[in-house]
């Protein structure tokens, strides 16, 4: 990816049609597809007018490109996308998802607002929640969209066995959390003490006890907050301008600002590019722009569809994708590597040590590029594929080999055939000449043809062509007695089954080459997997006992705090988790036949 900026301006991602239909734009998508560098997604949701988009702005380096807007209605329509190099990390691409205003008024259907952030969550890796004024009940309330994924966000295609909610997955999957108070009026103090931002906030998502349906209903949103998101990050914003300025912050330059919001803004951006991670998946995969892309897609069709986005079957979907890419990025490889090689080579084992190496290089390159292979589908096609092109060169090479070999023969054996046309050999001792002449042109063919592949098969095929011949000069030769004639022609018989027997061992001796060379094939496919479904399964292992953490401190919190109920709920959801690492500690066995 070049470091210069991939768009001058921002591009609408999934726009909220007037029929309440979310539609993916074409030309965003493209743009995703060109990006082959890992994403560090960026996602911002919030009421209207409340300035997300110039919080935007700023992780774009830029002044003006997100609309802020000036007026009561909400410029933002849908999800607004803007892909940047990473300021910091020159690996990465920084993806700016800028969503429309929740609760506008003007908008028909308030459905898509939930919509909007369930898309906002699945998509990024760094979720910024934007707000006005305080972390106060209304703000919570507002924040009711959190509390309802559980309703439109599904981990699983089917439920777990154990009737364990699938949200208690959320944690190993979901977007940091980043929550920003806009127009900040208070002191940062509790108690009496000063705080920082984030306790602040956790502070703010403490739990209150009862059971009460008005306590039920204040706990919810905290509850999913503390259980859903990995991190949780707060930053607090004075005003950034006073009357008229707050209007025209495009046009306004950072001396016109107030110092203490400019330097704020600097902390939260300089936050988000060295902390926001690339966006990942279940089993750690890291996305880059093409599997943003197809995530795009799958998410929302499933949701013009009316049913729930589930993330295991968005993350299928990617992999058929992408595995289908991977094996025809592979056999490419390996076209191109085999091109490389001069045919026909010297030896059969010239070939296949070219084709291992190649198909080598091939699966590595495939498994690079693949994941989630089912049944090792993918890989089993790519096997049987390389398989046939080895077969496929190992017949070009003998084709290449037998014409440069026939021609060889034609040119040496030429005078021999001009002189038995012209009967040269119909005499008395014609025969003994005959053989002579032969045995002189076979030695120099053999000289010079020492290196080819198929030389030996096909002197032995031309010189069964001959045998008719042969046994005419013999039959014509007058100054043999009929005995000696008989003993030349079994002598002859002889030779010949005996060039028919060598030729036989030979084509055994190179159909045995090339079972080795499959089964050393085999076995190569086989390590290759096993090292990545241990780096796979790492991987995994790594992102559970990330979340089990994560619950574990969120139970001390519970206990901490006296919430002895809720704790004891939270150890269902640790235990699931522990029986969850438990079977992924295991090293799977792996078996595939091509």
């Amino acid at each position: 990816m070049a470091t210069k900026l991939i768009m001058p301006a921002p591009i609408c991602l999934i726009e909220n049609s007037s029929s309440g239909q979310l539609v993916v734009n074409p030309k965003a998508l493209d743009i995703l597809s060109g990006i082959s560098q890992p994403v560090v997604v960026v996602a911002i949701v919030g009421l209207y007018r409340t300035g997300k988009s110039y919080l935007m702005n700023k992780l774009a380096g830029q002044k003006k490109g997100f609309s802020l807007g000036s007026t009561v209605q909400s410029h933002t329509k849908g999800i607004w996308m803007w892909c940047v190099p990473h300021p910091t990390r020159k690996d990465l691409t920084l993806v700016l998802l800028d969503t429309e205003g929740l609760g506008d008024v003007e908008k028909e259907d308030p459905k898509n607002d939930t919509w909007i952030f369930a898309l906002a969550v699945l998509l990024s890796s760094t979720f910024v929640y934007n707000s006005m004024g305080t972390i106060s009940q209304p703000a919570m309330d507002q924040l009711h969209y959190v509390s309802e994924l559980t309703e439109h966000i599904r981990t699983r295609a089917e439920p777990s066995l154990d009737g364990v909610d699938g949200s208690v997955e959320f944690v190993s999957f979901f977007p940091d959390f980043v929550w920003t108070v806009r127009d900040f009026i208070l002191e940062l103090k509790l108690n009496g003490h000063p705080i920082t931002e984030d306790q602040y906030l956790e502070n703010a998502l403490k739990l209150k006890k009862g059971t009460d349906e008005k306590t039920k209903l204040f706990n919810l949103p905290r509850r999913c907050i503390q259980q859903f998101f990995p991190t949780k990050k707060c930053f607090v914003f004075p005003q950034p301008a006073t009357g008229k300025n707050l209007l025209k912050l495009e046009e306004l330059r950072e001396n016109d600002l107030e110092s203490e919001f400019v330097e704020q803004a600097e902390r939260f951006c300089s936050y988000i590019f060295q902390h926001a991670e690339a966006k990942t998946i279940q089993g750690g995969i890291v996305i880059n722009g093409t599997r943003l892309e197809s995530l795009v897609m799958t998410y929302v069709e499933t949701i013009s569809s009316g049913e729930v986005p589930c993330m295991e079957n968005a993350v299928l979907a990617l992999a058929e994708i992408e595995n289908s890419a991977a094996v025809q990025k592979a056999i490419a490889c390996y076209e191109e590597l085999m091109g490389q090689v001069k045919l026909p080579t010297n030896t059969l084992q010239e070939l296949l040590d070219s084709h291992e190496a190649n198909e080598r290089k091939a699966i590595q390159l495939f498994m690079q590029h693949s994941f989630k292979d089912e049944g090792h589908k993918f890989q089993k096609e790519l096997g049987t594929h390389l398989l046939g092109r080895r077969d496929d060169f190992v017949k070009q090479n003998e084709k290449e080999s037998t014409k440069r070999c026939e021609t060889l023969l034609q040119n040496i054996f030429k005078p021999l055939e001009e002189e038995i046309k012209n009967g040269s050999f119909i005499k008395p001792g014609g025969y003994n000449l005959f053989l002579q002449k032969k045995q002189k042109l076979k030695q120099q063919y053999e000289r010079e043809s020492r290196k080819e592949l198929l030389a030996e098969e096909t002197l032995l095929k031309y010189l069964q062509s001959t045998e008719d011949t042969a046994n005419a000069i013999l039959q014509m030769d007058q100054s043999l007695s009929e005995k000696e004639k008989m003993i030349k022609a079994e002598k002859t018989k002889a030779e010949a089954a005996e060039q028919s027997v060598k030729r036989l061992q030979e084509m055994q001796a190179r159909s045995q080459q090339l079972l080795d060379q499959k089964e050393r094939s085999h076995q190569e496919h086989m390590t290759q997997l096993t090292q990545k479904l241990e780096r796979e399964r790492e991987q995994i292992l790594a992102q559970q006992e990330k979340a089990l953490n994560l619950k574990l401190e969120e139970q001390a919190r519970l206990m901490r705090d006296g919430f002895q109920n809720e704790s004891q709920r939270l150890q269902e959801q640790i235990q699931h988790l522990r029986m969850q690492t438990q079977n992924n500690s295991r090293p799977r066995s792996t078996c595939i036949i091509i």
